[in-house]
């Protein structure tokens, strides 16, 4: 069995839209990569009961929960706390993580950013290249800053110990033809081949009208044959398909 995942985004600023999560799409590819499925993606606001709820739904269910946001200076950033309480852990200034923060800050470290060493006292830290302050690790909880250029740097680092599973693999077909056109034979192809993804992608333009087909799994040549037999349905219903 591959490995699975969930990512919990934290901030009511996402859920506001007011800023635009850039996240999800990085860390679902990174773990595509390694044969990790990504299962579940949950946006949560600043709320304590909410989060703690979350990640103790979550981290029962799948084997790594990624959490991003909520690990800044500021009054509304709290995770960390929230995240000690879902586990029943020690809260405090982070030993090791004070030192960070202490190296790179010097005599300019404030209260406000020594408050980004606050952690459950035991977490295992994940480091921070672009701006220091780290995340960190509970068992199975991965929690890592929300601003994607450390969010990032952060996961690249966790990304490389995690357990692997199949590598995850795509053939993509395109035509310009409506999706409904192909919705019978799609749904006989897949019953056929439970064991591969079909997923269909619709494109409107004004004047344009065409559909995507994503076939996914992990053995190739399973792939190869879904991917050929839709090929070969756009064609056999009038269309001019390609390979994405």
């Amino acid at each position: 069995m591959s490995p699975n995942a969930a990512l919990i985004i934290i901030g009511n600023e996402i859920l506001s839209g007011r800023t635009q999560d850039k996240n999800a799409a990085y860390i679902a590819q990174k773990l595509q990569e390694r044969g990790i499925r990504l299962m579940e993606i949950r946006v949560v606001p600043d709320d304590e009961a909410k989060i703690i709820a979350t990640v103790n739904e979550l981290r029962a269910r799948f084997d790594y929960i990624f959490t991003t946001g909520g690990i800044g200076p500021t009054h509304d950033d709290i995770t960390a706390t929230c995240i000690a309480k879902a586990f029943g852990l020690a809260f405090g200034h982070h030993p090791q993580a004070l030192d960070i923060l202490q190296k790179h800050y010097g005599d300019q470290l404030t209260e406000a950013r020594a408050r980004m060493a606050m952690m459950p006292l035991n977490a295992k830290l994940i480091p921070n290249p672009v701006s220091a302050a780290p995340g960190f690790i509970v068992e199975n909880v991965y929690v890592m800053a929300g601003v994607p250029k450390i969010m990032q740097a952060m996961f690249d680092h966790v990304v490389a110990g995690l357990r692997t599973g199949p590598a995850l693999v795509t053939r993509s077909v395109f035509c310009a033809i409506p999706e409904s056109v192909l919705a019978p034979g799609l749904s006989a192809l897949q019953d056929e081949f439970a064991d591969v993804e079909i997923g269909s992608y619709p494109h409107f333009q004004i004047g344009d009208i065409g559909v995507s087909i994503v076939a996914r799994g992990t053995d190739a040549a399973r792939v190869e044959t879904v991917a050929q037999r839709v090929f070969a349905l756009m064609q056999s219903m009038g269309g001019t398909p390609r390979w994405e």
